[in-house]
């Protein structure tokens, strides 16, 4: 074996447990919770199981450990939504919208969702993620005078529509920037 070969070999098989993370959350992405086998991500990272039980006893304690990540990542996600109040409200909403239609927004998003499903922990981070999205946006619209009931209505129409982009994203066209534009345009009117 070369000595290139050897070192990558060696290199590859010191994964940390943020490897391993990265690693489950790629394969999360591609298939979803079901494909992440001990088995199956040892072929993906080019590493024995030995190397897998290094950092974990089993597949449910590295799932605890994306779980820990993920909802991390989410309060890391609602931080960023308190700095976008510092934006006008209309820059604010299209902020928002470009964040969702992004690629590997919707695809986590989805992701994310399905596996909520069947753990309550993620369900608990989501649910409270689209409550801050709610909020948000309520708070916006009632900057441009809606009044309360509107504000809330058409909050729960923009949350609403976006988690359906999630859903829908493979069968339905995209939305442009010009179609965000003239759906946030509609919804703070008067």
């Amino acid at each position: 074996m070369s000595r290139k070969a050897t070192s990558q070999k060696t290199a590859k098989s010191r994964l940390t447990v943020d490897d391993w993370i990265a690693g489950a959350l790629a394969l999360l992405r591609r298939e979803g919770v079901g494909a992440i086998r001990i088995p199956r991500l040892c072929e993906e990272l080019g590493v024995t199981k030995g190397s897998f039980y290094w950092h974990f006893d089993d597949v449910d304690q590295l799932l605890e450990a994306i779980t820990d990540y993920w909802c991390g990542t989410q309060n890391d996600a609602v931080r960023g939504l308190s700095e976008l109040e510092s934006l006008s409200v209309a820059e604010r909403l299209e902020v928002m919208g470009t964040r969702l239609t992004s690629e590997s927004a919707w695809t986590v998003e989805s992701t994310v969702r399905d596996w909520a499903r069947t753990n309550e922990r993620v369900a608990k981070a989501v649910r409270e993620l689209d409550l801050r999205i709610f909020e948000v946006i309520q708070k916006s619209l009632l900057e441009l005078d809606l009044t309360p009931e509107q504000a809330r209505t058409r909050a729960g129409v923009l949350v609403f529509a976006g988690i359906g982009f999630v859903h829908g994203h493979d069968s339905l066209p995209t939305p442009s920037a010009a179609d965000m534009r003239e759906l946030f345009s509609v919804l703070m009117r008067k």
